[in-house]
């Protein structure tokens, strides 16, 4: 009797959402996910690469190297010829810093945002338009109580809207807000930084200038149904760690911009 009952509301649902919801009981997140590389080795190693068709969370405090992580990927992908985006939520990309890591900025569309509002509606149309290998979406500069605002739909309909598709979608932040609805999720920290002295006699010196920074990358999460795409015997491994090196007398770790000297 509780068998055609529920067999009873099992039609009833799938009735109500013809049209607008297709197989609603069927489990979607069962499947394979193909990995593109981040562009660092070590990451790659610890991770599989970003998953395509899904959600990727990195988060750290100022310094931790998101940054550099974001630059490597970009670079990744555009020298695959992929179009990228990225969504920049206050002003800070430096695509002199970006280029010379590689980049190549003619696949690049970044979108110059002010404010948390222009970012949502932003990503809200590049997702839709589609046609993107990357949508890199960072709110690094945003204060944290401003993006715990957002609500939870908002991560997990851009989730759904990516899955199935080729697209990697990258969230950047100095706190995890969209743990529960990402397929990976990485936490940065700022391990060792790498500094060289300026003005000749060391005793002298009254500058230095950071020449690299080594950074620890734990993964936080991965979901274990989509983990095929992980090598089995990286499976064990949660914590690496990579190298920044600095390529402009000007940069200073994550998010740096140009300053006059």
């Amino acid at each position: 009797m509780a068998l055609k009952s529920a067999a009873a509301v099992r039609l009833a649902v799938e009735s109500a959402l013809s049209g607008r919801v297709i197989a609603p009981f069927q489990y979607r997140d069962r499947r394979v996910l193909e990995a593109a590389p981040t562009g660092v080795a070590a990451v790659d190693v610890l991770t599989g690469g970003l998953p395509r068709g899904g959600m990727t969370e990195i988060f750290a405090p100022a310094g931790a190297g998101k940054t550099s992580l974001l630059t490597a990927a970009l670079a990744a992908r555009t020298q695959a010829a992929e179009a990228c985006a990225l969504v920049d939520a206050r002003d800070r990309f430096d695509p002199e810093t970006a280029e010379a890591a590689g980049v190549h900025l003619e696949r690049l569309l970044w979108v110059r945002c002010r404010e948390i509002s222009q970012v949502l509606r932003a990503t809200d149309l590049l997702l839709q338009g589609g046609g993107f290998g990357m949508i890199a979406v960072d709110m690094s500069d945003i204060a944290p109580r401003l993006v715990r605002l957002v609500p939870l739909n908002v991560w997990f309909r851009w989730r759904r809207v990516v899955e199935n598709t080729q697209t990697i979608l990258v969230l950047m932040g100095r706190e995890s807000n969209a743990r529960t609805c990402s397929s990976l999720v990485l936490r940065l920290e700022s391990e060792q930084a790498q500094w060289a002295l300026t003005g000749g006699d060391p005793q002298q010196t009254v500058a230095r200038l950071l020449e690299g920074s080594t950074n620890g990358v734990e993964r936080v999460r991965t979901r274990r149904r989509e983990e095929s795409w992980i090598k089995p015997e990286d499976r064990g491994e949660e914590k690496t760690r990579f190298f920044t090196q600095i390529t402009n007398k000007y940069g200073s770790g994550d998010n740096s911009r140009k300053k006059k000297t």
